[in-house]
């Protein structure tokens, strides 16, 4: 990776964000095009406004079909540079760097390494944009974080940070909550003493890592830090399965997704 000696122009940058970080705080760092949550068919679409830049935070999953990496590799043949962190976007850069995607912040470190492997590490359910995409529950990889910090600050042993970061992730990513880990601390003997301090860091901006490497982004997009790959993006394949997409893609827009997402 090299420095960035290019500057990130707002106007022609569009980034895909959501429940990771509300857009009134994100355009003070950076004032540029925001959009949902990208799902399937939304970068392409993107590029046909002929970006500068484009930077996927979150995404929609599941019951819909998330953000395709061919239509990724398109926009970085079509000379587009693309950033990922924090959920979806942290998630597609670990697959799509040595293609030229480019991943910003710990969360995208930990999957790139393999210390993070699994989707749902970054997986919420949130409401609806009208309300702010505000999450309903909190990602393992947050949950993680806080319990790591917990354990730093000698609040929990070794042991009981392992103990809690298996429980909850043994539950299904919607029923995750740090609600239901204080329970469970508890339950396990955690003194009371210690589970106040715990429900305090878990509270703390310093525990959401997924908020922390979304602002990481976009004060490095403000101050025109961002890395430049020095992968050399391949030719792009027009495949049989990109014709078909590329055509069902200029049909009428589906309807909207259901309110989950990474």
């Amino acid at each position: 990776m090299n420095q960035s000696t290019e500057v990130f122009d707002p106007r022609r940058t569009i980034t895909f964000l959501g429940p990771t970080l509300p857009v009134r705080e994100a355009a003070q760092e950076f004032p540029c095009t925001y959009a949902p949550p990208a799902a399937i068919g939304d970068v392409y679409r993107a590029v046909q406004q002929a970006p500068q830049t484009l930077v996927i935070v979150d995404g929609y999953f599941e019951s819909v079909p998330a953000v395709w990496h061919k239509e990724i590799l398109h926009a970085l043949a079509s000379g587009v540079r693309v950033y990922g962190c924090s959920s979806m976007g942290a998630l597609r850069a670990a697959e799509l760097s040595v293609h030229g995607m480019v991943g910003i912040g710990d969360i995208f470190s930990m999957y790139a390494e393999g210390v993070l492997e699994d989707d749902d590490e970054v997986a919420v359910t949130h409401t609806s944009a009208d309300t702010g995409y505000r999450c309903v529950s909190h990602p393992m990889v947050n949950i993680r974080h806080g319990l790591r910090l917990a354990r730093e600050a000698g609040v929990l042993s070794e042991e009981q940070a392992a103990t809690l970061a298996g429980f909850t992730k043994q539950l299904f990513y919607a029923d995750r909550h740090w609600s239901r880990v204080f329970q469970h601390a508890a339950e396990t003997g955690v003194p009371p003493a210690a589970l106040r301090d715990l429900t305090v860091i878990a509270r703390s901006a310093a525990a959401d890592l997924k908020r922390q490497d979304a602002l990481t982004a976009l004060r490095s997009l403000a101050d025109n830090s961002l890395p430049v790959t020095d992968v050399v993006v391949p030719a792009f394949a027009e495949t049989n399965a990109w014709t078909h997409f590329v055509s069902t893609e200029n049909a009428p827009p589906p309807p909207p997704p259901p309110e989950d997402s990474p």
